[in-house]
């Protein structure tokens, strides 16, 4: 029996399935190669980012280092001398967490706010709106790049100030994990205020009212044992006060406030801001308006 005649012809019913089949795999295929690109598109975002910041060192890199470093030489030769020790730490090494922190929520802030809301003055917010890129990833590019510059800066003070004769880190993962997590934070709330602001006013409000007077009163240059009463008890509702003892504890190894409730706490913050900021960016509130 020749082998044409062992060969059957396929039913209509298989035909359907077969041709069913080969639409699967061409989606599938289509799907890998459009998730590759969004990776790809996700990252050249982030990139674009880091050189914006980059291109402008001197002003977004350089300047906050001097200005934190002027704080270090300030308080910690001037006041180090009649203060010593804080919590049985040289003035000098207790004051160093403070000042990486301040430069960390400063810079972070203003990183995702300002880029986010130049982009939207200007009008190009809708030409990455409408790019194949997800939300996750579009909110993650601007974050992303926001912590980096935040733990650029905040890594160039320590090394400068570990020159000048600062202690060695006491638990690099603790400090590692607060200036993360604080980083991140400060960047999502950037995001959140670039969509709702509507002027540079709006942008300028927050660290001027808000951040810069909470990181002040959060125990950058003293501990809250120093503080009379009722201000020391007033102070453990400031949350950049778990921040700073956070990273302090990582880096000297003393807090005046629970690390654990420190970590909780900007985890919290991460979730609600982070989950503000998917929600404007998905509703297109402020931006598609």
């Amino acid at each position: 029996m020749s082998a044409s005649h062992d060969r059957r012809e396929s039913t209509p019913e298989e035909g359907r399935k077969a041709a069913r089949q080969a639409a699967l795999e061409k989606i599938a295929r289509s799907r890998e190669v459009a998730q590759g690109r969004q990776l790809i598109g996700a990252w050249t975002l982030f990139y674009k980012e880091i050189l914006r910041f980059w291109t402008i060192a001197g002003q977004t890199v350089i300047s906050p280092v001097i200005t934190t470093m002027l704080y270090f030489l300030v308080f910690g030769y001037s006041l180090g001398d009649r203060l010593q020790e804080i919590r049985g730490v040289p003035y000098v090494d207790f004051l160093v967490p403070g000042l990486v922190m301040l430069a960390l929520i400063t810079n972070a802030y203003i990183n995702s706010a300002f880029s986010l809301f130049i982009t939207k003055v200007h009008g190009t917010i809708v030409d990455l709106l409408v790019t194949p890129l997800t939300y996750v990833q579009f909110l993650g590019a601007y974050v992303a790049a926001a912590m980096v510059r935040a733990m650029l800066i905040g890594s160039i003070i320590w090394i400068v100030a570990w020159l000048m004769g600062a202690s060695p880190f006491y638990s690099v993962p603790v400090a590692l994990v607060f200036m993360v997590l604080t980083s991140m934070a400060f960047a999502f709330i950037g995001v959140v205020v670039a969509i709702l602001g509507e002027d540079f006013d709006h942008i300028n409000l927050l660290p001027n009212f808000l951040i810069t007077p909470l990181t002040f009163l959060g125990g950058v240059f003293y501990s809250i044992e120093m503080l009379p009463a009722p201000w020391d008890s007033v102070s453990l509702f400031n949350p950049v006060l778990y921040m700073v003892n956070g990273v302090r504890y990582g880096m000297v190894g003393v807090s005046d406030v629970s690390v654990w409730q420190g970590a909780v706490l900007l985890l919290v913050l991460n979730v609600i801001f982070g989950g503000l900021a998917l929600w404007l960016l998905k509703t297109g509130k402020k931006l598609r308006d």
